[in-house]
């Protein structure tokens, strides 16, 4: 074990034990990249951040069903992704109008990838905002596996659909995005 999981253990060992201090110090070890995965899901910053809040709570609140067969880290990713999901889902279901993507600022938008990378490649910026250009179905599944790093069988378990229908929907969404950026280029 190394000495950051030790460290990790004994936080959660303490938040157990309702410790707010070590309460604390794990939401600020794991708040930014699990807003940055909600945000890649849902869209909206205002939305990820209330998503972050409630899956902490959710986490907090449930911290004796980690078993510890995983990293927290990815404990914690996986009650994210599925709570902004249904958070996105729900959301889609009673959107009426839709919006103009043309009118959101960049620079609200959350992509994992720090501004810096962001400004200093454009070819990073096409690609994902190219990325968020396709349907929504294509969109989630590459996000969960080539930004995520989820692996089909956990994609499956998350979108609750079979194997076959997982490696297809990314097939075709890579397929899709690499159509969309041939064209940007010609």
């Amino acid at each position: 074990m190394t000495l950051t999981t030790q460290h990790i253990d004994e936080l959660l060992d303490k938040c157990r034990r309702g410790d707010g201090r070590a309460q604390m110090e794990i939401y600020n070890k794991y708040s930014k990249a699990m807003y940055n995965t909600a945000l890649r899901i849902v869209k909206h910053s205002a939305e990820a951040e209330d998503i972050i809040q409630e899956c902490f709570l959710k986490a907090f609140d449930k911290l004796d069903t980690y078993e510890g067969t995983s990293t927290f880290g990815a404990w914690l990713k996986k009650i994210v992704v599925n709570y902004s999901i249904n958070v996105y889902n729900k959301n889609v279901k009673y959107q009426e109008v839709s919006y103009n993507d043309q009118f959101r600022n960049a620079a609200d938008e959350g992509t994992g990838i720090t501004s810096e990378e962001e400004e200093g490649n454009p070819k990073v910026k096409m690609i994902l905002k190219t990325l968020d250009s396709l349907k929504e179905n294509y969109r989630v599944a590459l996000t969960l596996h080539l930004i995520e790093g989820y692996d089909y069988e956990e994609i499956c378990e998350i979108l609750n659909i079979s194997y076959a229908n997982c490696r297809t929907t990314i097939s075709r969404a890579k397929e899709s995005l690499r159509n969309k950026l041939m064209s940007y280029e010609n």
